[in-house]
This record gives C-alpha cells, structure tokens and sequence, in this order.
C-alpha cells in the first residue's frame, strides 16, 4: 500500500451512512472472511451488527477515493464503549463471555475495545497506525486508565492454538486486582504447556499480529480463553493500563497532543 496518507480521513461515525458502511465492513470480515455468524446479522444487505451498535463510538478509517453510495469508504473501524455509558446500558460486550467484577470494581475509568478490523487490501499498510492514533486522542480526551476487549484466535483447534495461549498465560497474565476470568460455559484454560516447554518463537508465530501489538504497548490478558463457537473464534481477553505503558509510548502520545 502506498505511504500517502492524504486520501484517508478519520472521524466518529455520525451518520446513518457511515454507520452501515462500518457494519458491512465487518460482515466481510467476520463473516464471509472468518466465517462468524449473529443473531442480528442481515446477510440480504450483509451487515453484520448487534445490540450494541446504537450506544458505542465507531471510529471509522475513510478512504475518501471511495464510494460513500456503495457503502465501501469505511476502510477501518474500532467500536469503543466508554465505562460510564456500558453502567448506563447495562453491560460491556465482554461480560457476555468473562466475569468483569475485579475490573469493574477497581475504580479506574475503563473504555471497551471491540469488533476492530480493516479491509484487507489496507493490512500491512498505515492503516491501523492511523487508527491507533486516533485512538490514542480518543483516550486522551476522556482519560481513560485501562483499556480492554476481547482479541480472537480464528478457530477452535486449542492443540495448534495451545503454544500461544500457554505462552499468554505464563508470561502476560494480568494481575488478580484487574483480572477477569472466562465464563464457565466457554472457558477454556490457557496453562495448557508448562512454562519451561514453551518455546517463544512457536507461540509467537502463531499469534495474530493485534495481539502482539497489543503486547508491544504492555498488554495482559484474564484468566482462561474463551470458545465463541458463533464467530468460529478463539477469545482472550487484554487490558492495558494506560499509566503503566512503557515511557516510549506514553511519551509518543503526549508529544502528540503538545503538538497539536
């Protein structure tokens, strides 16, 4: 993909329309690509939604050479649930599948991460950095202290996926006054090889690259993986907790915003 970044534009859905093109860009994704399903996914107009979509933020990657009439501008998408408007809905996406209480009663100001993705002729490229920026202003903004959302494995086959999940487990489990733990009917224990049988190179090839990114900033994850059989996925759940992020990338952000 090309370096100029002159013909993307970043923004919070506001409209009706970018709102759609967000959810047909994760039915290509989640669905046709990965082979999910929904309760509410309409295949006839190959939107892939759920209950959530009215109340969170969609920050949306635009690329402007697009056709907003075709619905296929959104190039990139997070969905973000801030914690003060998840008490006001009633639930965050991840209690569906982990038991929040450590993290929800810690007191921090806590932002869901969720559904994040981008096209696939836009992976490798500037793509996801340029939504990380935005992230990172997004945060800023509102102050948020822990970040959290679920990050999947594609598949269910936990003898391949075992090597990554131990090595989670063993070297980046979050601490029991944050850590949420899977529920019991998709739970799925992680210490599946003992810690001196891992080897890193083998857990690490397997993992998806957002969870290794994730883990570049500091990530940790709960305790337990959790099996979504619907999205055909593999599920841990990552925190990061914006003040213990290394001094390289906390001190990136705030040069950001001085400079702004």
């Amino acid at each position: 993909m090309k370096s100029d970044t002159s013909y993307f534009d970043l923004r919070i859905a506001t409209s009706e329309r970018d709102l759609r093109a967000a959810q047909r860009l994760r039915y290509r994704v989640f669905i046709e690509e990965l082979g999910g399903a929904g309760a509410l996914v309409d295949h006839d107009n190959r939107l892939e939604r759920d209950e959530f979509d009215p109340v969170v933020d969609h920050l949306c990657l635009i690329d402007t050479r697009r056709s907003a009439e075709d619905l296929d501008h959104v190039v990139g998408v997070y969905r973000l649930l801030p914690g003060e408007r998840a008490r006001e809905f009633g639930r965050f996406y991840c209690d569906s599948e982990y038991d929040l209480t450590a993290l929800k009663n810690s007191g921090r100001s806590v932002l869901e991460l969720g559904r994040s993705c981008v096209d696939p002729a836009y992976r490798g490229g500037t793509g996801m950095f340029l939504l990380w920026n935005a992230l990172a202003d997004y945060v800023l903004d509102l102050g948020i202290e822990v970040l959290f959302g679920v990050a999947s494995f594609h598949g269910t086959d936990i003898d391949t996926l075992a090597p990554s999940l131990a090595w989670l487990h063993h070297h980046h489990l979050a601490p029991a006054d944050l850590r949420p733990v899977a529920r019991p009917e998709g739970h799925q224990p992680m210490d599946l090889i003992p810690a001196d049988r891992l080897e890193r190179r083998e857990a690490l090839v397997g993992m998806p690259a957002l969870i290794k990114a994730y883990l570049r900033l500091g990530g940790l994850v709960g305790d337990g993986a959790f099996i979504d059989r619907e999205f055909n996925t593999t599920d841990v759940f990552l925190l990061m907790d914006t003040k213990a992020m290394s001094d390289k990338h906390r001190k990136f952000y705030e040069s950001r915003r001085q400079g702004q």
